[in-house]
């Protein structure tokens, strides 16, 4: 039988790790400080927990004295809240953050997690790769490592990194024109995405979508491929999977998007914020449609947060695992290894 996490001998194999991992948060606190960035805490409970439709959120019923009851959420990013300050007049922020993301568990993956999120108003995200550069070689360099691991795999912070737009990697890792699927970004085609990647060996099923796909090419042929010996930025994402960035000047098809990949696993996710209140209300109720076609629920807008967008100036944001970095700066095998006390009863697996 396993032993429980609290079981001495089971502390203390993991405790190494644990320390390490509060030296990681200390080296976070300095490296954003040391840049001008002011630490902010954002509430858990909000009326909109995030709107991706493939994320699931925690609700529960806010009492009144009055014995009037409202419909809150355990915020999945403080990524809502934060956008808020931005548009208080707040231009560099960060946060480390407790979110919490219901049906995900395993040993990469959390249902109550730590989310380091920061911004930048003004500020794009070419920018924010920088940041990572620099976030990571800080880390590395407090911890007294040379390169981020992930089981047998070593990736190397402090070489040159390796950027690789989505279109070239499908075309590079899967032999996927995935533009030639977009002539128009709003009506994507499906049956041409679906045909070139039928023709490099994915199942696609008949009720798959455009994005369904396009997530089969990404997780079944480009990110085995990524952050090998090196951290790998992932740039430019089809506009239809980035509802919360804006567009890239001159191509319509894209958007300022960016994911990061170290030693083969998803460390971060960036955006250059989208701004225009309409055109995000729209792909907001987009998606909740969506959601509920596809699960049968669907989460309120914010409307704060549309009232507030119009007041941001051009402006970047990123979300990036603490647990996955702690797991990565330690060699740990589970994300629960890093945890100072895992939920309980809980079982992350082994998978």
């Amino acid at each position: 039988m396993r032993r429980p996490w609290w079981h001495p001998a089971e502390h203390a194999r993991r405790r190494p790790y644990l320390l390490a991992r509060n030296r990681m948060t200390a080296a976070i606190r300095a490296h954003f400080d040391s840049l001008g960035f002011v630490e902010v805490e954002t509430p858990a409970l909000q009326v909109s927990p995030g709107l991706e439709p493939h994320l699931h959120a925690f609700a529960t019923d806010l009492e009144t004295d009055d014995g009037r009851r409202r419909r809150l959420y355990l915020h999945t990013s403080p990524e809502f809240a934060c956008k808020k300050l931005l548009a208080a007049g707040e231009g560099r922020i960060f946060t480390l953050a407790r979110v919490w993301r219901n049906r995900e568990r395993s040993a990469r993956h959390l249902s109550e997690f730590t989310m380091l999120e920061w911004y930048r108003a003004p500020g794009d995200y070419r920018a924010l790769i920088e940041d990572c550069r620099h976030l990571l070689r800080a880390v590395a360099q407090a911890l007294g490592i040379l390169a981020y691991r992930q089981g047998n795999r070593a990736c190397d912070p402090f070489a040159d990194w390796q950027e690789i737009t989505v279109a070239e990697a499908c075309a590079r890792f899967a032999g996927v024109d995935l533009l030639a699927s977009l002539p128009d970004p709003d009506r994507p085609d499906r049956d041409r995405l679906a045909a070139d990647a039928a023709a490099a060996g994915l199942r696609v099923a008949a009720d798959d979508s455009w994005s369904d796909i396009f997530t089969k090419i990404i997780v079944g042929r480009v990110e085995p491929q990524l952050g090998r010996a090196v951290p790998t930025v992932l740039l430019d994402y089809p506009a239809p999977e980035a509802a919360l960035a804006r567009r890239k000047p001159g191509d319509p098809r894209l958007a300022e998007r960016f994911e990061l990949y170290v030693a083969g696993l998803e460390l971060a996710n960036a955006f250059g914020e989208l701004t225009d209140a309409a055109e995000q209300r729209t792909r907001f109720e987009a998606d909740q449609d969506l959601k509920e076609r596809l699960y049968g629920e669907r989460y309120p807008l914010d409307e704060e947060l549309l009232q507030a967008l119009p007041q941001i100036e051009e402006a970047a944001g990123i979300a990036l695992g603490v647990d996955r970095l702690a797991m990565l700066a330690t060699g740990a095998a589970s994300i629960d290894d890093v945890l100072w006390a895992p939920v309980a009863g809980v079982d992350g697996g082994n998978e």
